[in-house]
């Protein structure tokens, strides 16, 4: 069993990297991938609590870009010690705390008053996100669930308009490359784009050096499904898997593992492989490795 899309408290996780990675190790997980929103902090722990268990803990990110609220592109196998993404993530952190003081006037303007201790008491590492705030709007009172803060206030379109500055498509995926890593286009249908709009999204970032599709999602129908994988066989692209895990409470009804129900033992074998496969060959950013690896 595999989940190669998993959130710690490194970001807006419940977990701690250890924890999740007992969890994980609990639920029987051969492989997972710790990928929290653009931090590599919790990568150095997840890879000792990894070494205590069967699990192996592929190290990854996942990079919020422009051009949609859900267009984020995720990295496999990087070297979190690259200077270069070190700095990326770095700058992301301002970003988002940047953010938090038109987070609280976007909230105060709709009546809902919050302060940064009423919202930092839910961050135990890295920089402010929309969960710290939801859970923040729980304890005030002011909704009844993480749920409800998201379709009310942290998940609508009106929300945008407090977004942080976003890296391009293209310069998140060579951030990616550059550290050595894979990069693979997240939870496409969350983008809901019509299909002529998405193949369009996929080529265009084939063509910057997209290298995977994130088809099994525990959300995504099997119908969704049975597209991604035809779209990734189209464009040469890797296929993975992922649940998008950020705890009980952070992200209620998605458990680790939790990566589709047409996912099989087999179809997680396969993606392991290539995947491990795609990360060891010397080659693989020339344009036809992958096209190779497929065939």
């Amino acid at each position: 069993m595999i989940d190669l899309h998993i959130h710690t408290n490194a970001s807006d996780g419940q977990y701690s990297p250890t924890e999740t990675v007992q969890l994980a190790a609990q639920k029987g997980m051969t492989c997972i991938a710790i990928t929290d929103h653009d931090t590599v902090a919790g990568l150095g722990e997840a890879r000792l609590a990894a070494c205590e268990t069967d699990v192996e803990c592929i190290p990854g990110i996942e990079i919020s870009v422009q051009g949609n609220r859900e267009l984020h592109i995720l990295g496999y196998y990087i070297d979190r010690a690259h200077p270069g993404l070190i700095e990326a993530c770095e700058n992301f952190i301002r970003l988002r705390e940047q953010r938090v003081s038109r987070i609280f006037t976007y909230l105060s303007q709709k009546g809902v008053q919050l302060t940064e201790e009423q919202v930092g008491r839910h961050v135990l590492k890295g920089a402010v996100g929309r969960p710290h705030v939801a859970h923040a709007m729980v304890d005030a009172g002011y909704v009844s669930s993480v749920q409800e803060a998201f379709d009310r206030y942290l998940g609508v379109p009106e929300f945008d308009s407090v977004e942080r500055a976003k890296p391009t498509a293209r310069e998140g995926l060579q951030m990616i490359l550059n550290a050595g890593g894979i990069p693979v286009l997240a939870h496409p249908a969350l983008l809901k784009l019509e299909d002529d709009s998405l193949v369009a999204l996929i080529l265009e970032l084939t063509n910057d050096g997209l290298q995977g599709i994130e088809c099994y999602y525990g959300r995504h129908t099997p119908a969704q499904t049975a597209l991604y994988l035809k779209y990734a066989e189209k464009f040469g692209l890797l296929a993975t898997a992922g649940s998008d895990f950020h705890g009980e409470n952070n992200k209620p009804g998605v458990d680790i593992g939790d990566c589709g129900q047409s996912l099989t033992d087999a179809d997680s074998e396969n993606i392991r492989e290539r995947l491990r496969l795609c990360s060891n060959d010397s080659s693989r950013t020339s344009p036809t490795f992958v096209n190779r690896l497929n065939r």
